[in-house]
């Protein structure tokens, strides 16, 4: 577990007319303002609480990777900029996994997109080299943008880009940028587990169960009662399809589809609503590992759609997504 206190250095910045110190672990304080009485957030060391509906990191609806790369990488160049994490994961916001970079260079990023505009262009180079050749041709509502990317901006950054595959120390000499941004986010660097700190952990209703980001005590049935050599083998075990996996006062689901990382210190499991269509959100992942002899549950989000759901479901185990979109992309 992460803490607060694990860090060597400290900055401070001003965003959104907030002062806050900053800490290389991604934890941020913010201070009172001036004057006046302080709010239930100031003076307190954090890393932020987790929103499920976005993936993020806040601090009184201010997201934390924003305020750690202003702190420590200064203020973006434009108001257009974002901050991309290096590694994928939302929760990693060590100075190190930020950067800023235009909506254009977030989007050539991401593996899955990227994958998109080189069908298109057929390579991403080739967009790059070029974008008005391909001005008429991005039909998909998502990237009709892309029409308006000018051969300025595209220049600027393919230059970036080149420089970044290049200071990545595994990338070979002979590979294409496209080779690079394909493989990059998924071989880079290991997967970096979520901080957990800010999460207080609540116990289950099924003994040797504990919640995490899961307000509602809840019964997990196929929790192992021992947990043995390899704990997190044995509850993928009593995993069936269509058994009870959660169940409470106001809810119950049903396994889907379950899944561990290969060096079995996590479970994913893809639930679904017992009510079926009648549920809104009727589907859920969830993130099974193994802390101080409980089997801790926790919550990545619930989703409109099994291919939402899915989405995350390969994401989480940090391999490719090669589907498209769905409504839980928006929402």
């Amino acid at each position: 577990m992460v803490s607060v206190s694990d860090f060597y250095k400290e900055k401070q910045c001003t965003y959104k007319g907030e002062k806050y110190s900053v800490r290389d672990n991604g934890a941020v304080l913010k201070h009172p303002r001036e004057g006046k009485r302080p709010r239930p957030t100031d003076n307190k060391w954090t890393f932020g609480k987790f929103k499920a509906k976005i993936g993020y990191m806040e601090i009184a609806s201010v997201r934390i990777h924003r305020i750690v790369a202003t702190a420590f990488h200064g203020e973006p160049p434009t108001k257009e900029h974002v901050v991309d994490h290096i590694d994928t994961n939302k929760q990693n916001n060590r100075p190190e996994n930020l950067r800023w970079v235009t909506r254009l260079e977030n989007v050539l990023l991401n593996p899955i997109t990227a994958k998109r505009i080189a069908n298109v262009c057929g390579s991403v180079e080739a967009f790059l080299a070029d974008p008005a050749k391909y001005r008429d041709q991005f039909l998909e509502p998502n990237l009709k943008w892309m029409q308006a990317v000018t051969v300025e901006e595209a220049e600027i950054s393919l230059k970036r880009m080149l420089a970044w595959a290049k200071s990545d120390n595994k990338r070979s000499s002979t590979d294409s940028l496209d080779e690079w941004i394909f493989s990059q986010k998924f071989t880079q660097n290991p997967p970096v587990k979520p901080v957990t700190e800010f999460s207080e952990l609540i116990m289950a209703k099924t003994a040797g169960a504990a919640q995490r980001k899961w307000n509602v005590p809840s019964e997990f049935p196929c929790c192992p009662q021992k947990a043995g050599k390899d704990p997190i083998a044995a509850y993928a075990g009593k995993l069936k399809t269509g058994s009870v996996f959660c169940r409470n006062q106001a809810y119950s689901s049903l396994v889907f589809k379950s899944a561990m990382s290969d060096d079995h210190q996590a479970l994913y499991v893809i639930s679904e609503s017992s009510e079926g269509e009648k549920t809104v959100k009727r589907w859920a992942l969830a993130e099974i590992t193994h802390e101080d002899n409980l089997f801790v549950h926790m919550s990545r989000g619930t989703f409109f759609t099994k291919e939402g759901a899915e989405k995350q479901f390969c994401l989480a185990q940090g391999f490719e997504w090669n589907g498209g979109d769905s409504i839980d992309d928006y929402f």
